[in-house]
């Protein structure tokens, strides 16, 4: 379990299960791209002062744990990251794949839920979502 952590006149642990997907849900995140997301994802995160503790970029979305003080409203914080992850793979990718473009490359929504007292389980479901996916796409090859 995480430990409170406190501003000026609170003390708090609010912590969010978040899931995202690139626009159209394509399999684009791959490869070095998918490699280089995680540490973009956290510096962006440390700069709203927040923290990412679990995350796992998947090819066709994105599972983060993500540590986030009240004073920040989470939509502004995954807003935030979205937005300037998509940025930095336009300026990075945008000479080599066409269908980069900025702004674009991440869907309008996502999914959000506190993640409360059950983090341990949270961490565990992002952990092993990949072979989850696989095991499942096994079943329905049969």
């Amino acid at each position: 379990m995480s430990q409170t952590k406190s501003l000026r006149h609170s003390r708090w642990e609010c912590q969010y299960h978040v899931v995202f997907i690139p626009k159209y849900r394509k399999k684009v995140i791959f490869g070095q791209i998918r490699a280089e997301l995680g540490d973009v994802f956290r510096r962006l995160a440390e700069q709203k002062e927040s923290r990412i503790r679990e995350g796992h970029v998947m090819a066709d979305h994105v599972h983060m744990l993500i540590e986030i003080p009240p004073k920040y409203a989470v939509s502004k914080v995954i807003g935030y990251v979205k937005g300037k992850s998509a940025i930095h793979i336009a300026r990075t990718y945008a000479e080599r794949k066409r269908n980069f473009v900025g702004q674009s490359f991440w869907a309008r929504g996502y999914f959000v839920s506190t993640v409360g007292r059950d983090e341990a389980m949270i961490r565990d479901y992002i952990r092993h979502q990949e072979s989850e996916d696989r095991r499942i796409e096994q079943l329905g090859l049969l």
